[in-house]
Parts: C-alpha cells; sequence; structure tokens
C-alpha cells in the first residue's frame, strides 16, 4: 500500500505541476488521509479527518483538493442519493455499488458480464463512454433478517 500510496502522490504532484499549481504540505496531507480511508468519504467528513492531525487545514482547501483529485484522475464523486456527494479512490478496476436503503450499507461489486454489456449498448448506438456509475438500491440481507 505504501508503495502504492507514494505512486498517487507522484502522480497527484506531477498533475498540479502541469496545472501550473503548488505542492503545498496541506494538499498532500489530504491526499495521503483520503487514500487511507476506508469508506466512501464526504467532503465534511475528509474535513474532520485531516483537522484532527492538521488544524490550520480548511474546509475550502480540502474541497479544492478533492476536486483536484477528481480532476487528476485519483478520485471519484458518488452520488447515493443521500444529499451529498462522496468520494472514493479510483481503483485500477472499476466497480458498482448496491446499497442498503435501511441501514446504508454499501457493497462494491465487479461483474464482467454487466461491463460487457454495456460495451455493447455504446457500441450498439456509436456511442463512445467516458464514464458511469451504477448504484443498485434495495434492502441487504441483515435488514431483511432482521424483520
Amino acid at each position: 500500500m505504501e508503495k502504492n500510496i507514494e505512486e498517487i502522490e507522484l502522480k497527484f504532484s506531477e498533475y498540479l505541476k502541469r496545472k501550473g499549481l503548488r505542492v503545498t504540505p496541506q494538499r498532500l496531507k489530504i491526499l495521503n488521509a483520503f487514500l487511507r480511508t476506508e469508506d466512501h468519504v464526504s467532503m465534511e467528513e475528509l474535513f474532520l479527518i485531516v483537522r484532527k492531525t492538521d488544524s490550520s487545514v480548511g474546509q475550502v482547501t480540502v474541497y479544492r483538493t478533492l476536486k483536484l483529485l477528481c480532476e487528476a484522475g485519483i478520485a471519484s464523486a458518488v452520488n447515493f442519493e443521500e444529499g451529498l456527494v462522496r468520494y472514493e479512490p479510483r481503483d485500477l478496476h472499476h466497480h458498482d455499488h448496491l446499497v442498503c436503503e435501511k441501514c446504508g450499507r454499501k457493497i462494491e461489486f465487479i461483474n464482467e458480464a454487466i461491463e460487457q454489456l454495456q460495451e455493447a449498448v455504446c457500441h450498439a448506438h456509436n456511442f463512445l463512454p467516458t464514464a458511469h456509475h451504477m448504484v443498485l438500491y434495495g434492502i441487504c440481507s441483515e435488514c431483511r433478517n432482521k424483520d
């Protein structure tokens, strides 16, 4: 994981330099905290995580850095219909989500058949996809077993 974080830090630093932006300690702290989160994190949640280690980092800096991480292809914004945007590191592999409407649990999954079907639909319509995000809503087995 550490080597991967170093590679991502290098990618982000190079992106910032190409954009004419400075590589600041605050941006790197935000990136590091973001990469170490275990779940889909909101801007506010990431801000609180970063503030625990560096009280000089402001909310606007976290917001702008998340935007830069998305532009650099390091983060993806996901909307689970909660009234806020969450962010996750962009993996080398694409995945989709199942979201429980009762407990809010988010399950990531990969299904090659779905991916192939999406490619076929795009091909049939002569459509070049640049990104997609699929979320299926329902009730997880744990919540169904409670009823």
